[in-house]
């Protein structure tokens, strides 16, 4: 459904976090979806199948893409390099959950940080490891301020509220997805981010020693360009931010799932409140989640088009801030 925007600014809410008391809620009534968790069902090992493609494709495209010119390379990072560069950042995420191996092992925990290290080289920047640490902050405190670093800051919220201001904060969403854990809740890099950065360093230097400078100006644009306005960057907004629907009587919600068909290039990250449910479901069995339990996600105000979503935050009641989360105090 379309879900306009609020036009106020930080909602805060002193109710429970949703996502918990679901989770209960759905293993009492429908047990199996126990099954479903790596715990139970086993982890995803068919995952590392598309990201590893991803990995050698951009490679390959990053050799043919160093003699062309500089608008053609901004073209293809754009619309080929930021969408396969958004698709391994929602592998990341993924893997920082381990779900591609599992978590039960010191083992199955060291092969999903190798295979998400792996994953990250296309990106051109080392973000693997520290993602990891604070996303776990995301889930266990959803909200909280000071703790889940997904919410804007408050400064952020008082400066992007218009129309171009906002254009220009969903431009560098990167750099504030970046800088933000780093001010808000900094913690101090250790051993599987020294790594990461190692390896990171050691794998752009090859592409420009072999390929040159331009094969990786199109791997680092084409993620900065992919997580800014971008398609498939509509999920940074419609994931948290709090939409009202059209119906007055519907209270906002914390979490907002999509059911488009970029759900097929993101791992089914869309389906976030069953992912927030339930967070040791790989996403290629969240679809089976919500047919185990249609009454308690088909009521759910959602998204359907994360384009429209970006649009909305954009245009939409653009003399108000609209730049929100649910907050809980």
């Amino acid at each position: 459904m379309s879900l306009p925007v609020l036009p106020v600014g930080f909602e805060h809410s002193n109710q429970e976090e949703p996502h918990n008391s679901r989770r209960k809620e759905l293993e009492k009534l429908y047990p199996e979806v126990k099954e479903l968790s790596v715990d139970s069902g086993g982890p995803d090992v068919t995952f590392c199948c598309l990201p590893l493609l991803i990995v050698a494709l951009q490679i390959a495209l990053a050799y043919f893409i160093q003699d062309v010119s500089w608008p053609s390379l901004l073209l293809v990072a754009y619309l080929l390099g930021g969408t396969l560069n958004h698709t391994m950042t929602l592998a990341l995420h993924e893997t920082s959950h381990y779900l591609p191996f599992g978590g039960g092992s010191d083992w199955s925990r060291a092969c999903n940080n190798v295979l998400g290290i792996i994953v990250n080289l296309p990106l051109g920047i080392p973000a693997y490891a520290s993602f990891q640490r604070y996303h776990k902050d995301h889930h266990t405190g959803q909200g909280i301020w000071g703790t889940d670093t997904d919410i804007p800051t408050e400064a952020e919220g008082k400066f992007f509220t218009n129309t171009p201001l906002k254009v220009v904060w969903v431009l560098l969403q990167p750099a504030f997805y970046a800088l933000r854990p780093l001010l808000v809740t900094f913690k101090q890099p250790m051993g599987w981010e020294m790594l990461n950065v190692a390896v990171q360093v050691a794998f752009d230097a090859a592409i420009v020693y072999f390929f040159g400078i331009k094969s990786l100006a199109y791997l680092i644009i084409g993620t900065l360009l992919g997580m800014g306005i971008h398609p498939m960057a509509g999920h940074f907004i419609a994931e948290h931010y709090t939409f009202r629907s059209s119906t007055p009587s519907l209270p906002a919600q914390e979490t907002y799932s999509y059911y488009g068909p970029l759900n097929w290039l993101s791992f089914n990250v869309g389906y976030h409140n069953e992912h927030h449910d339930m967070v040791l479901i790989p996403g290629s069995r969240l679809p089976k989640l919500r047919e185990y339990a249609p009454n308690l996600y088909e009521s759910l105000p959602h998204h359907s088009s994360w384009v429209l979503v970006i649009w909305q935050y954009i245009m939409v009641r653009s003399e108000a801030n609209v730049q929100f989360l649910s907050c809980t105090a």
